[in-house]
């Protein structure tokens, strides 16, 4: 059988398959669909400091290739996550990666700090696609100057891994993860939602309660590639790959664009036993082509 380890940062999970935040909830609410020990680690969906009421609805709206979803970072808050979900969470045997956001420099460091601090949490990964208040709204991954101030904080307060989840959106991939990287980020994660929309055509009126939201799924795909492609060319640390992963053969092209772990997200709703199917077809297709470890396949067709 192949060995199907990776290694994210100081993270040695026993295979490089994982849910995309946002799609998996917390966790636990898909526990009784999977065997949540089979995967290579949880993901959880963005936490904040206090907890948000998220957009009003319709939040998903279904596209030709894809979704669209406008949640508005709705969740529970810390306190709540840490005395609710976490401790369902310790159960498993699997890392617990942790999703965060702020609205301020200030509130990814509090957020960082205190979600370091609980039992079982085995990294962090700051969602870096949200708006800067205090910058005019731009988003804080979407210059070099932001997203080093941010890494170099976050990293500077605890002591806990920290990953960088990025947006497509920025003039140069390159450079932005390599910011994240000099300033001791242990993983990237590449890409999050694409800034989209839909119109309806009876009320003409913005079909989301949010007027605008994030498309995901296979339309994302080769964008998400290319940006992995990119990073990866671009840095040591590992990149995790996300958009648009829908089976097996997705995963297996991100891996060998330089993705060292793939995450799974628009699939989860679509069948909920979708990265259990590509944990298995990973293994199969390592077996049908003699491979004994999974790392023969990461960045095999970079250049």
């Amino acid at each position: 059988m192949p060995n199907l380890k990776v290694k994210v940062g100081r993270l040695e999970l026993q295979n490089p398959v994982m849910p995309a935040a946002g799609t998996f909830g917390y966790g636990e609410e898909y526990a009784s669909l999977i065997d949540l020990n089979r995967l290579g680690a949880i993901v959880t969906k963005g936490i904040s400091l206090a907890p948000q009421e998220g957009n009003p609805p319709p939040r998903i709206w279904e596209t030709r290739g894809g979704m669209l979803n406008s949640i508005g970072l709705h969740n529970v808050g810390i306190e709540q996550f840490a005395q609710q979900k976490l401790p369902v969470l310790r159960r498993f045997k699997v890392p617990v990666i942790v999703n965060f956001f702020g609205f301020t420099i200030d509130e990814y460091v509090a957020a960082a700090r205190r979600l370091s601090a609980l039992e079982g949490v085995a990294a962090l990964e700051a969602n870096l696609s949200c708006p800067n208040i205090k910058a005019g709204g731009i988003h804080f991954g979407s210059t070099c100057i932001s997203v080093i101030e941010i890494t170099k904080k976050l990293v500077k307060s605890t002591n806990c891994a920290i990953i960088i989840k990025l947006s497509s959106q920025v003039s140069n991939i390159k450079e932005i993860v390599l910011a994240a990287e000099g300033e001791g980020a242990e993983a990237v994660t590449l890409i999050n939602s694409v800034p989209a929309m839909a119109i309806d055509l009876d009320r003409e009126k913005p079909v989301l309660g949010g007027v605008t939201g994030g498309l995901t799924g296979p339309a994302i795909k080769p964008i998400a590639l290319k940006a992995v492609w990119d990073a990866a060319s671009s840095v040591k640390i590992p990149v995790i790959g996300a958009g648009g992963i829908m089976d097996y053969r997705d995963a297996v092209e991100f891996l060998m664009a330089g993705a060292t772990a793939v995450q799974v997200g628009t699939a989860n709703f679509i069948k909920p036993t979708t990265m259990v199917e590509i944990i298995e077809g990973i293994d199969a297709f390592l077996e049908q082509r003699g491979l004994k470890n999974i790392r023969e396949i990461i960045g095999s067709a970079q250049l």
